[in-house]
């Protein structure tokens, strides 16, 4: 049986929170209440990936506080800011930071279901793609220097003449270099060795 993907609800609003809490549990989420910023990162550590509906104005702290809290602590559960009309500026740049998405109040429950759904998605794509960038960081790490500045070569588009110029040394090093990459990449064409730098780049530009 598939668990119900769990909602985190930080609001200060103790309507709000019991409106969306009825909404969310009738269109099948698993659904956890926290009256504000400091009680809900009190438990982020401990909780299940799911998605955040964070509300932008708070007392004790808000919703940007959250959200950089969140992400010093390496918490990376997608976000989904709750916004009134007058803090759209505020939403866009804690979106900046990281949050998935912004929702405007009143929403109708379809929009709103259909922003947990995107940011769900994006999360589940960003796991995936960190996982790539690991393992490939973790294959490249066992290059040598100069196999690494062969390969850096031909990531650019390099032919082999042009990397052993670049690099002071002949086109049969280059060769010797790029075939000892491709089997410590354990790549079996050229199109995959470049895949695996990519996809280790991916992970450099997440952090």
């Amino acid at each position: 049986m598939i668990e119900p993907y769990p909602i985190y609800v930080v609001d200060d609003d103790d309507a709000i929170r019991r409106s969306l809490s009825f909404m969310l549990r009738t269109s099948g989420y698993a659904v956890r209440l926290f009256d504000g910023g400091p009680a809900f990162l009190k438990d982020a550590v401990d909780l299940s990936p799911g998605c955040v509906l964070l509300d932008m104005r708070m007392p004790d702290m808000d919703g940007m506080a959250v959200q950089q809290a969140l992400r010093a602590r390496g918490l990376m559960l997608p976000v989904v800011i709750m916004t009134g009309h007058g803090d759209i500026d505020m939403a866009v740049a804690v979106m900046k930071a990281g949050a998935s998405d912004f929702i405007e109040k009143p929403f109708e429950k379809s929009t709103l279901i259909a922003c947990i759904e995107s940011a769900r998605h994006q999360s589940v794509a960003a796991r995936g793609a960190s996982v790539r960038a690991r393992e490939a960081q973790a294959r490249l790490n066992i290059l040598t220097d100069r196999e690494r500045d062969v390969l850096n070569g031909l990531v650019a588009g390099l032919p082999n003449k042009s990397i052993a110029y670049d690099l002071g040394i002949s086109p049969r090093t280059v060769e010797i270099h790029r075939a000892n990459l491709m089997q410590k990449l354990d790549a079996k064409s050229l199109a995959e060795a470049l895949r695996i730098a990519f996809h280790a780049d991916e992970g450099v530009t997440e952090r």
